[in-house]
């Protein structure tokens, strides 16, 4: 069978947690700056935690640089887990089909199963330790390696490919994503995006949006078959 990188997003992919994102990172903009609103403005659906930074610092009239960035998301990183800590598995949903679906794939020495994902890998695995789910990703692309989700999913790929001991050219890679912006990322590198619609859009609006294929989420007629064999 064809080596094959499956990369799954975290939020509203994965898992949904309750908002533990959102109330980390307004304690961060309210540590730093005395502002709670700089995110209130906006959806953070698909966004790279630092594309949200970004418009964050933007939103409240500050001017962005690099330093700001990484101070910023050091102090979202530590409100997080206390965010996590606090309210345990309150909130939070592990979306139907997934348990199933990385079972299934981790059983097959032809597939590595990875993250791709806006989020800083320590958000990330921050964010999937509650639900058990942090050990069974041992590679990714993050929003640590770039703040275009594009990069850091090719980024995510390469790494993919590399466990497999194969060039990337030789391998089938899979998106699985709740956005829209999950799917232009598998477009950008010609690879294959299942669009699952468990988080703030329907499996149809990503059907148009050029997702390969969309369902309901992963326990739907097909979806299994599409991720493992394509």
């Amino acid at each position: 069978m064809r080596p094959t990188v499956l990369l799954f997003d975290v939020d509203g992919t994965l898992v949904t947690t309750g908002g533990v994102g959102r109330r980390a990172l307004t304690r961060a903009f309210r540590e730093a700056y005395g502002r709670e609103d700089a995110c209130a403005h906006f959806s953070f659906d698909g966004m790279t935690d630092r594309a949200i930074a970004r418009n964050g610092l933007t939103a409240i009239g500050v001017d962005v640089t690099p330093e700001r960035i990484d101070a910023l998301l050091s102090d979202y990183v530590r409100f997080l887990r206390e965010e996590i800590a606090r309210g345990g598995r309150q909130g939070y949903i592990v979306h139907a089909g997934i348990p199933e679906a990385l079972a299934a794939a981790s059983g097959r020495n032809t597939i590595a199963l990875g993250l791709g994902t806006g989020n800083l890998r320590e958000g990330a695995m921050a964010k999937l330790e509650p639900v058990g789910l942090h050990d069974r990703f041992t590679f990714g692309g993050f929003g640590c390696d770039a703040e275009d989700r594009a990069a850091l999913i090719r980024r995510g790929a390469e790494r993919g490919a590399e466990t497999l001991g194969h060039p990337l050219e030789a391998c089938r890679v899979v998106i699985i994503g709740d956005t829209p912006k999950d799917v232009d990322a598998a477009r950008a590198m010609g690879a294959q995006c299942i669009g699952v619609g468990t988080g703030g859009f329907t499996a149809e609006a990503l059907a148009e949006h050029g997702a390969t294929w969309a369902f309901p989420d992963l326990c739907a007629p097909g979806a299994l078959d599409v991720l493992l064999d394509g």
